[in-house]
């Protein structure tokens, strides 16, 4: 054989030798990556394929290959897979060819340090992801493309420079990722990329004003800059962006009028430039008929609206509330196009309502309070199957509601109050299925409230006070179980207060005043648990104070100016409710207050033999509950000792570590069950509740964990529980250990399907073999809540809040509550927010914390209603008070944003 030939054949078998190599050394780097993964169920089919025995990477699911068999991209995409870390160290230096890693909306965690050696990368995507620490310099990736890390929990300083080394990039997404550092100035950095199509740096914590070079990114489809700190006008430069289809500016600090010729942008499609501080009119907009959604609420923008607006056969969402425009609406606005909502509440517009908005049968919500429309509503309105809010209050229209507005099947709420309506409420309001609010308050209504409304099942809040009704009071009022609040005080309504009322269990104020109503008050209405304010003032009511209303914790009772006798239940017969009985003559007390005259001798015989009679059955009860505390004390003396017995006198261990434990996972964990329990003791206490203790738990890797200890069954040991405790009967005790079951289940079943930055993270369960006990494992957040630094006895010595912390802090909250409310499958309500129960980490960014009361709504359960209120009523401490009304609002404010998220008025 010819020495020619015989090295041909070496070098071709040597170059197959190095091609099986590298196959051999791609799949051992998939394979690597695989391996630090959490795989679901769901996801178990797309790595199938990622096996060891493969001779080829490229036929794994989610990997391509470049014509030379080399592996060119990597998409694991919204699979929920989650990991501790990603070995982008290994993945870039076994895949040489990579130019596409794609692994956005998983669970993937840890720093991404190693990123920068795929320098090859041409499209980088990790996207709605936990990914932390600081962003690295990306100069080495001078081929990119594409960058999304967008909602993330970066911190530091973004790598800004770095982008200047991407003459390419296209699509440029830092936003969402709250954690970096602010900017003072607007990167300068970004107005060199001229072939940017996207760029998304919403909440990404850029101060500054928006430089003229943004004009400079002639190619950009959408710019979002929204929720930063921007300052300064708009700059003029804007207009020359002629391909932007979005403009998204909401939730800055930006000034000024719109530029102008800003008409220029005329594929312009989506605009929100919402709560900032901007003036001016609107003729700008006059020219922008592409418009499919205009959002400017919160500004100061003055002037009429455009009638061009009534031309614009794409518009289907219009936000231009709490402005200070005048002047009317063009009749023919939102005829052409599916409209969806409009919201020009808190304005001074005027004339008729635009008649057409639901023409094409698709309107949800038609929001135009606080303004001086005038004149009926329109007819159409009443076939408008589609609409769940229809809020017209404080105008000045009249004239007859059209009777089907009254019977709308999807109708949330109509609210109609402060104009000057007329005729009767109508009879399919019983056909109302969906409405839960109905305010009819300070109009003309006559005649009877029908009795179909207690068919209107959904019911929360019924106002029709300050109007011309008569008749009586249905009875089938007290079909209404989610009825929370009823006042129809200022009518001409007569005959008596249906008994049935007592059966609306979710009642907490009612308020007849000022009407003709007779009788005698039902007693029924004693047995309202959550009843906090009664007013039957000034009505013909007769008959006693029913004692039942003695065992109600209301915090407002007015019963004047009636026709009242007999002696008041000596439990209502104090300074509180000093004015809550004047213009009756007729009563009287026995306990000798000033503000009642003293009842007569014998007037109170019968009530004297029924207070006998309770003293009786009080003795022979509190006999029965001795001896039930004596058993119980000496059962609970026995178990004491023998727990003692096994975990040994003095070692502050709360549990042995005997017996069995069912350790429950909800992310990646980097300990055991033993490891806990076994730092569960006295001297690692580091606070208390309603539903158990709470330890610092230091780990052997070194982490720190907080444990919450959720008793279920046993009574605590006698040396922690209080005398009160000690003191409950065994059917309190079972209330009590069912209460906090329920908050132990509603907690791990809330916390552990959610995943937010601003929401504590739930890492596993723990569980006893006899189900006793429980522990919650969480996250450490070693800043202790928002009330120890704001109002505890340390909260000097720890230091205190400046207002950017605290805006900060709100910020975070209200993101946290946004997401409950409107970024799950199924809104969750927590329903005890307070300073208390939000967590601050160590940089003091916060985390909505107890989860025990929380409700997941679901229309298939009849008790997820949130009209009914957890907790204690009619008090709430004033710092809690104000910390969630803060909260509140920003939680409405949060959501404006662009869709899905579209804000709308509901005061």
């Amino acid at each position: 054989m010819p020495p020619s030939l015989v090295s041909l054949l070496l070098l071709l078998l040597l170059a197959g030798l190095h091609a099986a190599a590298g196959d051999v050394s791609e799949v051992a780097a998939l394979l690597a990556f695989k391996k630090t993964l959490s795989i679901p169920p769901g996801a178990g089919d797309f790595f199938a394929k990622w096996d060891a025995a493969a001779s080829s990477p490229c036929n794994f699911t989610g990997v391509t290959c470049n014509s030379g068999g080399s592996v060119a991209g990597i998409n694991v995409e919204v699979l929920g897979v989650a990991a501790a870390s990603v070995p982008f160290d290994v993945l870039c230096g076994s895949l040489p060819a990579l130019a596409t890693l794609s692994l956005p909306s998983n669970e993937l965690a840890g720093g991404i340090d190693g990123v920068g050696g795929c320098t090859g990368l041409e499209e980088l995507n990790l996207a709605f992801n936990s990914f932390s620490g600081i962003v690295p310099d990306l100069s080495p990736l001078t081929k990119l493309q594409k960058l999304n890390v967008s909602q993330n929990s970066f911190t530091g300083e973004f790598p800004w420079a770095a982008l200047a080394s991407m003459p390419d990039l296209t699509v440029l997404a830092a936003g969402d990722n709250g954690l970096l550092d602010q900017t003072d100035t607007f990167p300068a950095a970004l107005t060199a990329l001229t072939n940017l199509t996207v760029l998304y740096l919403s909440a990404a914590n850029i101060g500054g004003v928006i430089p003229p070079g943004i004009g400079n990114l002639v190619k950009l489809v959408d710019l979002e800059l929204s929720d930063n700190r921007l300052t300064g006008e708009i700059p003029p430069e804007i207009t020359n962006l002629s391909n932007l289809l979005q403009l998204e500016l909401y939730n800055n600090s930006l000034r000024g009028g719109l530029p102008a010729r800003f008409g220029k942008l005329a594929k312009l499609q989506y605009f929100d430039a919402s709560m900032n501080m901007l003036t001016g009119s609107l003729s700008e907009l006059r020219s922008l008929t592409q418009l499919i959604s205009l959002q400017l609420f919160y500004n100061n923008l003055t002037g009429e609206v455009p009638p061009e607006f009534g031309d614009f056969k794409e518009l289907v969402n219009l936000s231009l509330y709490n402005n200070n425009l005048t002047g009317e609406l063009p009749q023919n606005l939102g005829s052409w196009a599916e409209f969806n909502f409009i919201d020009v509440s808190t304005n001074a517009l005027s004339g008729p309502i635009p008649p057409y908005m639901c023409k094409r049968g698709t309107m949800s919500k038609l929001l135009m309070l606080e303004n001086n429309f005038s004149g009926q509503i329109p007819a159409t309105y009443a076939t408008c199957t589609t609409l769940q809010r229809f809020r017209v209050s404080k105008n000045l229209m009249s004239g007859d509601v059209p009777e089907g507005l009254w019977a709308l099947p999807n109708l949330e709420i109509i609210d109609l109050e402060e104009n000057q309506f007329t005729g009767a409420i109508g009879d399919g309001i019983g056909k109302a299925s969906s409405l839960n609010s109905l305010y009819l308050a300070q109009n003309r209504f006559s005649g009877a409230i029908p009795p179909s409304i207690g068919n209107a099942s959904n019911l929360e809040i019924i106002d029709m006070s300050s109007n011309e009704l008569s008749g009586e009071i249905p009875a089938s009022i007290g079909s209404l179980a989610h009825l929370g609040s009823v006042n129809i005080a200022g009518n001409g309504i007569s005959g008596a207060i249906p008994a049935s009322l007592g059966s609306c269990s979710s009642l907490t104020t009612v308020n007849f005043a000022g009407n003709k109503l007779a009788g005698a008050i039902p007693s029924e209405l004693g047995s309202l648990p959550r009843l906090n304010s009664l007013d039957l003032s000034r009505n013909d009511l007769s008959g006693a104070v029913p004692a039942s209303l003695a065992g109600l914790k209301l915090s407002d009772l007015n019963l004047s100016d009636n026709r009242l006798v007999g002696p008041v239940p000596e439990a209502l017969a104090i300074a509180a409710y000093g004015e809550s009985f004047h213009g009756n003559p007729g009563l009287c007390v026995t306990n000798g207050v000033g503000f009642l005259r003293r009842c007569a001798p014998g007037a109170g015989g019968r009530s004297a033999s029924i207070a006998r009679t309770v003293i009786i059955c009080l003795l022979a009860g509190l006999a029965v509950v001795l001896a039930a505390l004596g058993a119980a004390m000496y059962i609970k003396k026995r178990r004491l000792a023998e727990t003692e017995a096994t975990v040994g006198t003095g070692s502050g261990k709360l549990f042995a570590k005997k017996g069995s434990w069912d350790l429950k996972s909800f992310r990646v964990l980097a300990f055991d069950e033993h490891e806990i329990i076994d730092g569960v003791r006295d001297e690692n206490l580091i606070g208390s509740g309603g539903s158990g203790n709470v330890y610092r738990v230091k780990l052997g890797s070194g982490a720190i964990v907080a444990v919450k200890h959720i008793t279920r069954a046993r009574a605590a040991p006698a040396s922690t529980a209080s005398s009160a405790a000690m003191l409950r009967s065994p059917s309190a005790a079972r209330r009590t250990a069912s209460v906090r079951c329920r908050e132990f289940d509603s907690e791990v079943g809330t916390l552990s399907s959610i995943r937010h930055v601003n929401v504590v993270k739930l890492l596993c369960s723990i569980t006893s073999e006899d189900g006793a006990a429980s522990l919650l494992v969480y996250e450490h957040l070693p800043n202790g809540s928002l009330y120890e630094r704001l109002h505890g006895p340390e909260a000097r010595k720890l230091g205190g809040l400046g207002w950017p912390e605290r805006y900060d802090i709100a910020v975070g909250a209200a993101r946290g509550l946004e997401y409950l409310h409107h970024g799950c499958d199924r809104p969750i309500l927590h329903r005890d927010v307070k300073s208390s129960n939000i967590l601050l980490d160590e940089a003091f960014k916060p985390r909505i914390a107890d989860f025990g009361l929380a409700k997941i709504l679901n229309s298939a359960t009849p008790d997820s209603t949130p009209g009914v209120v957890a907790g204690t009523l009619g008090y709430m401490a004033p710092g809690d008070l104000h910390t969630t009304v803060l909260l509140a609002q920003f939680s409405m404010y949060m959501r404006a944003r662009a869709p899905p998220y579209i804000c709308d008025k509901n005061l």
